[in-house]
């Protein structure tokens, strides 16, 4: 009787050590990290480090490791506002609503004056208005979480790209809110056009 009662206690520690393997290895194939972010091995014990500037298990470098790929360019600063030099080369697209064309213009000043090349219909005051403002073309409130009035101030869109006084520009207009309405206005001698709800 001792046997059958020694065979059911064996097979009860069996079990229960089967079980005990089973669960520690569902517990480790389910954890992959040691720390905060690390990635680790499913396996107590395992080494994961490599040397300084060697790829990992998935063939990408190491962390500290030095490319040859340069950081992004930190985005340009908006021109200051006030008078600036006058200088700009500009490609002006205007859509006045839905249904009709776009229009282009070039816009070219030097010092505040039109060059031959501007293809304008006010190319002195769009240059007079640079002249005076260089940071017309940078609306402040683009991207920013100022509130706005809710009002429709027409169909018209407008985009401007190229250089104000050696500062890059690309910049969109509308009149969809109050302040891309009061945007447009303030540029609208470089835009071209007066706007308004059509």
């Amino acid at each position: 009787m001792a046997s059958i009662e020694e065979a059911s206690g064996v097979r009860k520690l069996l079990f229960r050590v089967t079980a005990l393997l089973v669960a520690a290895g569902s517990l480790s194939a389910c954890t992959t990290t040691t720390g905060p972010g690390g990635p680790s091995s499913s396996t107590p014990g395992a080494s994961t480090s490599t040397a300084p500037g060697t790829s990992d298990s998935t063939g990408a470098p190491a962390p500290d490791t030095e490319t040859s790929v340069p950081a992004p360019a930190p985005p340009s600063s908006p021109a200051p506002s006030g008078p600036g030099a006058g200088n700009a080369e500009l490609a002006i697209s205007v859509k006045p609503s839905e249904t009709e064309p776009a229009v282009h213009y070039t816009l070219v000043c030097q010092n505040g004056l039109p060059a031959a090349e501007s293809k304008h219909p006010a190319a002195e005051a769009a240059c007079t208005a640079l002249k005076n403002n260089a940071a017309l073309l940078s609306p402040s409130t683009k991207g920013t979480a100022q509130a706005c009035t809710e009002q429709y101030g027409g169909p018209q869109q407008a985009t401007v790209g190229g250089i104000v006084d050696e500062t890059p520009v690309d910049v969109t207009f509308a009149r969809t809110n109050g302040c891309e309405i009061s945007a447009w206005d303030a540029a609208q001698e470089i835009l071209g056009v007066a706007g308004g709800a059509a």
